[in-house]
């Protein structure tokens, strides 16, 4: 079947080159317009340079009359007179001598005497331990009884001392800190107890034994052949709770 118009005559067969063509031509006109500058020519002459004529100025020369100097002094003449004198006058002479000492040297004796010595005689405190102690300090309530009933009525009277004032830290039961301190101390010759030293699992439980051990009441001291006596005893303290 053949076409119905003349392919020569059809105007859009190039219309894509004649597109390009006018779209190349538009960017060149736009880049031309964007660097195109200008210049106000009325404000500024860059072409004519104008100079002032150059001003010379002589300056004259003035001639100063400056005195010479003065001429230097006149060297001062040096007279030499020598002039002899007797020589009368003693000059002491400056002797050192040493001070060390030898072996032949003796030593003067220089003799001592005691004069009233006063000597104070010091009581030492005995300390003597609880097992092996004549007569056991008394706790109050235990008076009027005899060596043994004593002994068993002190140890018992510090043990319901110990439940009586137990108290459990409240850091230890949250950290669950738990076991046995060994508690050391005295009954001194006044009947105090004193020289408090514990040992146990922890620096808590230690410092609550020696809290309950401090309180303490004052007591008879013990005695050893009929004088007062420091009496060393030790108890233990169990920490322990129960977990639910």
């Amino acid at each position: 079947m053949s076409a119905k118009k003349n392919p020569k005559t059809d105007i859009a067969r190039n219309s894509g080159i004649y597109f390009a063509i006018g779209l190349n031509l538009m960017l060149l006109l736009s880049w031309q317009l964007l660097e195109y500058k200008t210049y106000d020519k009325d404000d500024v002459a860059i072409d004519i340079l104008h100079m002032e004529a150059e001003l010379e100025t002589d300056i004259p020369v003035i001639n100063i009359n400056t005195p010479p100097p003065p001429p230097p002094p006149a060297p001062a003449v040096i007279s030499e007179t020598i002039k002899i004198v007797d020589d009368v006058k003693e000059v002491e002479e400056t002797m050192i001598v040493s001070t060390e000492t030898n072996q032949t040297e003796a030593i003067a004796e220089r003799p001592v005497q005691v004069v009233d010595v006063k000597v104070k005689k010091v009581e030492e405190e005995v300390e003597v331990a609880f097992a092996v102690i004549e007569d056991v300090p008394i706790y109050p309530g235990c008076e009027g009884l005899s060596k043994q009933e004593s002994k068993d009525c002190f140890q018992r009277k510090v043990q319901e001392h110990v439940v009586k004032n137990f108290q459990y830290p409240e850091t230890a039961l949250q950290m669950g800190i738990q076991g046995r301190v060994s508690v050391i101390f005295a009954i001194d010759s006044k009947g105090y107890a004193t020289g408090i030293r514990s040992r146990g699992p922890d620096k808590i439980l230690e410092k609550e034994a020696e809290r309950i051990i401090a309180l303490l009441p004052k007591m008879q001291p013990g005695k050893q052949r009929g004088k007062p006596v420091k009496v060393t005893y030790a108890v233990p303290i169990f920490f322990k709770f129960e977990s639910q």
